[in-house]
Parts: C-alpha cells; sequence; structure tokens
C-alpha cells in the first residue's frame, strides 16, 4: 500500500449559510495507484477495496467528519433519497437530501455533474448526480421537490463535468433536451463529426433548476476531461477513479 498523501479538495464558492459544509474531492493525494491512482473514493470501479477504505478514511479525517457519508448507488435515474427516512444501507438514487446534522449526502462522480443545493436559511441540503439521462428525466426537479422548500429560497453549485467543447454528443442526446425546451438549442453547437453535437451540461443543468425556480446558481466551468492533473475522467480514461461531493449541515 502506498504511503497516504493528504487528499485536495475543492470549496464551493456561493453564498451559503454558515452551518452549511460542502467540498469535492479531486484525484489528488490519497494512496489509490495505477488508472485509479490517486484519491479515487469509488469502490465500484474496480480499485483495491482497502485502498479505497483507506482514501475514504482520509477523507473523513481531512474533513473532519463525525459520521460517514452516505454513499448511494446511482443508476442515471431520478430518485432522491431523504436520509433521514433511508435507514442504513447504500440506497439505490442519484439524489440526497437531509435536514439534520445526523447525516451527509454525498454522490460519486467522473464527467457526470454533481450539483450541490441548500436553502437560504440552512435548514436542508442536497446532492444530486446529474448525468445527462438523469438531467433530460428531471433529476434536478425531483431533488429541488424533496427539499420542501420555496425554490426561491434555494441556491445550487455546480461541480466538475465534461466540459462544453468537449462533451460531444449523439442527436438523441440534442432530442431529450429540446423536444421538452426548445431553449435548449443554445446549450449544443455542431460538432467536428456530422450529426454530432457538442453539450453544455452547465448549461444545461441551468436551465432546468431555472425552471425549476432556482435562480441562484453558482459554479459551472471546471472540465473534468480536460484537467487530467486535478479530476477523473470516464470518457477520456474509461477505467478511472470516482470523485465525491459531499454537503451536510454542522451540529
Amino acid at each position: 500500500m502506498n504511503r497516504p498523501q493528504d487528499p485536495v479538495f475543492l470549496t464551493p464558492d456561493w453564498p451559503a449559510p454558515g452551518r452549511v459544509r460542502a467540498a469535492v474531492s479531486t484525484r489528488l493525494g490519497g494512496v489509490s495507484s495505477g488508472a485509479y491512482a490517486g484519491f479515487n473514493l469509488g469502490a465500484h470501479v474496480g480499485d483495491e477495496p482497502s485502498a479505497v477504505a483507506d482514501n475514504r478514511a482520509l477523507l473523513a479525517r481531512q474533513l473532519g467528519l463525525l459520521r460517514p457519508p452516505v454513499w448511494l448507488k446511482q443508476v442515471h435515474g431520478v430518485d432522491v433519497v431523504d436520509l433521514e427516512a433511508a435507514g442504513g444501507g447504500t440506497p439505490t438514487a442519484d439524489a440526497s437530501v437531509c435536514r439534520t446534522a445526523d447525516h451527509l449526502c454525498a454522490i460519486l462522480t467522473a464527467d457526470c455533474l454533481p450539483v450541490l443545493l441548500t436553502d437560504e436559511r440552512g435548514s436542508v441540503v442536497a446532492a444530486a448526480h446529474a448525468g445527462w439521462r438523469g438531467l433530460a428525466a428531471g433529476v434536478l426537479e425531483n431533488t429541488v421537490q424533496a427539499m420542501r422548500v420555496a425554490p426561491e429560497q434555494l441556491m445550487a453549485w455546480l461541480g466538475p463535468a465534461i466540459g462544453p467543447e468537449v462533451f460531444e454528443v449523439g442527436p438523441e442526446v440534442r432530442a431529450a433536451f429540446v423536444s421538452d425546451d426548445a431553449g435548449c438549442r443554445d446549450c449544443f453547437r455542431q460538432a467536428r463529426r456530422p450529426g454530432h453535437f457538442l453539450a453544455d451540461i452547465f448549461g444545461l443543468a441551468r436551465r432546468r433548476l431555472a425552471r425549476a425556480g432556482v435562480s441562484g446558481v453558482y459554479g459551472g466551468g471546471l472540465c473534468t476531461v480536460s484537467d487530467a492533473e486535478r479530476f477523473f475522467s470516464y470518457r477520456r480514461d474509461a477505467t478511472c477513479g470516482r470523485m465525491a461531493s459531499l454537503i451536510w449541515l454542522a451540529d
């Protein structure tokens, strides 16, 4: 096992209330090696289980967590789990919501868009996994609804994801968004390959959040594919680790 290296985290730049804590891991630090080097937090990608366990222990220690995050079995869907009602285990969902300091919301990504949300009073937090399938199907709208506060009181932060210069998609992806919202055409431009498009997942998320009533949207623009030093990327490497986006309420 490699000697553990302190991980490096990103901190969302948004006007969240003081009791709201949030962090996004990078690939820097940790103990994983090979394709998973170094701070892989995904237990489902083929990395050594002992390395993932050590990385998750580093995560808790570096962030001063009093309890482990509630990891999800993510399936590119739209289900949202309320962590107070979920019980134990690993819920199958693509977003989680929490209203107390008893749980930590967490999602894993390596190109898909992580979205963190809270309200202006710091009474509820949520984390959503917004790949294009879940985004088109309504995972952000479901998350907003599950938070059970007026949408205009919410704010969102968009984490690192595949950027608009490299996110090439087929016509079916564009159709999935444009058929529901014609204005989404502005988030696609012609790629070099005929019939394909470059998609702006950050812009698409902003449109979906705006339609759900959330106007305070921050972040966006960090490209996982283009920044191989800091980020894992499934599109770039196929076999790779996963970063974690976490949000919780302080005691």
